[in-house]
């Protein structure tokens, strides 16, 4: 008797160790359990840590709750412009139903890469390639309310989409770039005909000044000399400026007479320093006999030269 007691005991307590380790369930902390009894969603759901179902009348489905980070294969399309364009780009969502992600839709992973390429796809066709290229943000708001509206139905709420990159054929990188070239050239020649003009009416400007004060047109030159002749590498003709002339002629004239006097005496006294000092006593009347009797070999000669 004892012994079929202690064998229905042990039976007994085997059965509720199978029976505990069927209906035992951990759910981690970053998922949601959504139980199913005989077939027919039961409207709780099971949060983190251990619980328990009734084995072989409830079922237990886990719903992961993270944020998911699905790529989107590139698709091709044309544009409004006319461009055939390559875009991929990737989408961030999470589950925020667990009933209805699981319910409404067989696979809300796969349902949501659909949408996300078939709106991919849409946004190309309405879009023009400069907003491709430039305006991307607006771009990226259309496309994820796009695949948020049908999204909201199936549990599932669209963090961000973002638009990764686009691809252009060859042709239309290389005719993009003669653009960017001409572009740049343009603004170039306008730039340096802008400096141009600015500098010709600053040049205009010093040359009347310039034609007002000859003496500020003379220290322009010599300053241009000064930076020629510092580079010590060339050789340099200076003609003799008229306008120098012009000024020392307006100074001559204002001095007046007292310049002249003095300048008179100067040359008288610079004359006898050139002629030797025999010559000098010598009256001018004596000097020419003198030279013709020495040219004509005798007194005679100068007498009839004379008569």
């Amino acid at each position: 008797m004892v012994e079929e007691l202690v064998a229905t005991g042990v039976v007994l307590a085997s059965a509720g160790a199978m029976y505990l380790m069927a209906a035992a369930r951990v759910v981690k902390q970053y998922e949601r359990g959504v139980v199913f009894r005989l077939g027919r969603l039961r409207s709780e759901v099971r949060g983190p840590g251990f619980t328990m179902i009734v084995p072989f009348v409830e079922r237990l489905q886990k719903v992961n709750m993270q944020v998911v980070t699905m790529p989107v294969p590139a698709q091709e399309g044309i544009t409004r412009d006319n461009v055939t364009v390559r875009v991929d780009a990737v989408v961030y969502f999470k589950v925020t139903g667990p009933s209805e992600a699981i319910v409404r839709v067989e696979d809300y992973r796969f349902a949501v890469a659909q949408m996300a390429q078939t709106s991919l796809r849409s946004i190309i066709g309405k879009s023009e390639l400069d907003d491709l290229l430039s305006n991307r943000e607006k771009l990226n708001q259309g496309l994820e309310l796009m695949i948020d509206s049908p999204a909201v139905e199936w549990g599932v709420t669209i963090d961000r989409v973002e638009i990764k990159d686009v691809s252009l054929p060859e042709a239309m990188k290389r005719s993009m770039a003669r653009q960017a070239e001409a572009d740049r050239e343009r603004r170039a020649r306008i730039i340096n005909a802008d400096a141009e003009l600015q500098a010709s009416k600053k040049l205009a400007e010093a040359a009347q000044q310039m034609a007002d004060t000859p003496a500020a047109l003379q220290l322009r030159l010599l300053q241009t000399v000064t930076a020629v002749a510092a580079e010590k590498n060339s050789t340099l003709v200076l003609p003799f400026p008229v306008e120098l002339l012009r000024f020392l002629e307006k100074a001559q004239h204002a001095s007046g007479p007292p310049q002249q006097a003095v300048a008179a005496p100067q040359q008288a006294v610079a004359a006898p320093q050139q002629t030797p000092p025999q010559i000098a006593q010598q009256p001018v009347q004596e000097q020419l006999p003198a030279s013709e009797t020495h040219l004509d070999g005798g007194p005679e000669g100068s007498n009839s030269g004379q008569g």
